[in-house]
């Protein structure tokens, strides 16, 4: 808005999107005091601290950026966060050991890794219930939808594979070897044409054809890999890596490191803005959340959060406030 020098011009005409828009917030899950910790990313402050179940470990945001989806780990649910108010509205049962969730494009579904339990389960996001569980893998850790949301990718750790999930029909449709040792985290490209996957025992970072479903390379990143995120536009992909304390930058286009940039102690989740411009990188060890600027990557800030942070999700678009002419009654 233009600033008119000499009128007093009254807050309320702005329009309804001004006055109610909010910026984009960045929800932290801290598995060793069970709460979610929720970021404004305007001002880089913690808003508010969400309790939540016990040791939530992934965490992802609805398309529409209505409701955050927890997967607590030792109590074997997931809490359901209304981004609107920061409360829990239910709580899921799914598998033993539940690590990571993702959402479907359309937000109809959430997929959910069950570590101890060798399964995924299936949540209809309108119900928030469990329609079906689908066998996997063993020791299944991460878990993403393809953008056109026809199939989801699971890492399975302790067996070093990845099992294709038929969205339509939640069956595992092929098994991938993942390239690499103990894959962990893995993320797909805005086209969906490949995933990369964090390979924690031989520090690296496979690349991974949608269309083949096979390796097409493997990336040398720093000491063990864990956390992935990819630049909305595709252009990079961020890997945290535990031991190093640092984050190391892949150029999608040469598959090659660009740079590496020191974070905190023992880095994991990694979640970008909207715009891109940003990174945010959980640091475990030093309950704090790195804040990088993409475009130099260096980090900026640095916030204090809860008790071992982990995992990292950012609302996709601003959420109007309850009740303003710019709320959704969808998520």
């Amino acid at each position: 808005m233009a600033v008119l020098v000499g009128l007093t011009v009254p807050l309320a005409v702005a329009s309804p999107a001004a006055a109610y828009d909010d910026p984009a917030h960045a929800y932290v899950t801290n598995i060793d005091d069970d709460t979610v910790s929720v970021i404004d990313t305007k001002t880089n402050a913690v808003t508010t601290t969400i309790p939540v179940g016990d040791y939530p470990i992934g965490v992802a945001i609805t398309p529409k950026g209505g409701r955050a989806y927890v997967a607590d780990n030792r109590g074997d649910s997931v809490s359901v966060i209304d981004t609107k108010t920061n409360t829990v509205t239910t709580t899921i049962p799914v598998g033993d050991g539940p690590f990571n969730v993702a959402i479907t494009p359309k937000g109809d579904r959430a997929y959910v890794t069950n570590f101890a339990a060798d399964s995924v389960s299936v949540i209809d996001t309108r119900t928030n219930t469990v329609t079906t569980t689908i066998p996997v893998g063993d020791g299944p850790f991460d878990v993403a939808v393809t953008p056109e949301g026809d199939r989801a990718y699971i890492t399975n750790d302790l067996d070093d594979t990845l099992s294709v999930i038929d969205t339509k029909t939640n069956t595992v449709t092929t098994t991938i070897p993942s390239g690499g040792d103990g894959p962990g985290h893995l993320a797909i490209t805005p086209n969906g044409q490949r995933i990369y996957v964090t390979n924690a025992s031989s520090d690296n970072v496979s690349v991974i054809s949608t269309r083949t479903n096979a390796v097409i390379t493997t990336v040398p990143a720093g000491d063990l890999p864990n956390g992935v995120g990819i630049t909305p536009n595709g252009q990079r992909a961020y890997v945290t890596n535990l031991n190093s304390g640092t984050v190391s930058v892949i150029d999608t286009k040469t598959n090659a490191v660009t740079t590496t940039i020191p974070v905190g102690t023992w880095p994991r989740g990694v979640a970008f803005t909207p715009k891109g411009d940003r990174a945010y990188i959980a640091n475990q060890l030093d309950n704090t959340v790195s804040v990088i600027d993409t475009r130099t990557n260096t980090v900026t800030t640095t916030i204090p959060v809860g008790d071992a942070p982990n995992g990292v999700a950012i609302t996709p678009r601003t959420v109007a406030k309850p009740n303003s002419p710019n709320s959704s009654t969808s998520s």
